[in-house]
């Protein structure tokens, strides 16, 4: 009588599609409304640029109620929210213990990461143009003179420099801390306490603007106003000071980091 022998099944997968970067990055936007700390976060982001936009409507003199007026006014509120935006998209990965699952189905993690970075700067953009579509809409209603004047493609350029740099500020601190409370509150502190030691202490007043973001930036918050080649190299640097080096170490980290 002779034995019967069982193979062991097997489930070839080599022949199967890997998932494409638009289909991935559908999923990472589709997580921005996902969670109710997203959902409501991107909720503010809009209520807070109308609201500030109409406090400055109501606010300001007739004369002042220009495009480039209401665009400044609306761009800080979205400085403060678009990064925490991107720190979520990062960190809920593992404050929800999504990243074996996510990391699983697709292993290779830059190619998450990278759609994680699309759909971050899909939003802010996003953002950007409700704060620019609503911004026209106070200057149609608010009557000024030469409203339109003194605004160029340039001015859209820098408004959208700011809040991209900032999404990517964000995306930073996530990668690096891995945790919401830990990269919000350290995205807030550590660049406000170093911008204001940096702008107080003498020996680093001078160097400031080379390794301060917010005092680099500055001259893109002044509407209208051309940067030197000097300013421009300023902002080049802090942005690799406090962007694309967190940025690089964070990623270096997830892509190390073991899934538990």
């Amino acid at each position: 009588m002779s034995a019967t022998t069982y193979e062991t099944p097997t489930l070839d997968v080599s022949g199967t599609p890997r998932i494409p970067l638009t289909g991935l990055t559908r999923v990472e936007l589709r997580k921005l409304v996902d969670t109710r700390a997203s959902r409501w976060l991107l909720i503010a982001i809009g209520l807070i640029t109308a609201a500030a936009i109409g406090i400055f409507f109501f606010a300001a003199d007739q004369s002042d109620r220009v495009l480039l007026n209401f665009i400044g006014f609306a761009a800080t509120p979205q400085a403060f929210l678009l990064p925490v935006l991107g720190i979520l998209l990062i960190t809920s990965e593992w404050s929800q213990r999504t990243a074996l699952v996510t990391f699983t189905l697709v292993p290779v993690r830059g190619r998450v990461l990278l759609a994680k970075v699309i759909a971050a700067l899909i939003a802010g953009l996003l953002a950007i143009a409700v704060a620019v579509g609503v911004a026209a809409l106070a200057t149609l209603a608010g009557g000024a003179e030469n409203a339109w004047v003194d605004i160029g493609v340039d001015d859209f350029a820098k408004f959208g420099l700011l809040q991209v740099t900032g999404v990517l500020q964000g995306l930073a601190f996530g990668l690096l801390f891995l945790n919401s409370a830990a990269a919000i509150v350290s995205f807030f502190v550590l660049p406000t306490v170093f911008s204001i030691v940096a702008n107080v202490w003498d020996t680093l007043r001078d160097a400031a603007p080379w390794v301060d973001l917010a005092t680099a930036q500055t001259p893109l918050f002044e509407g209208g106003a051309n940067l030197s080649s000097e300013q421009w190299w300023q902002v080049v640097v802090t942005t690799l000071i406090w962007v694309v080096l967190p940025f690089a170490v964070g990623l270096v980290r997830v892509l190390r980091a073991e899934v538990k």
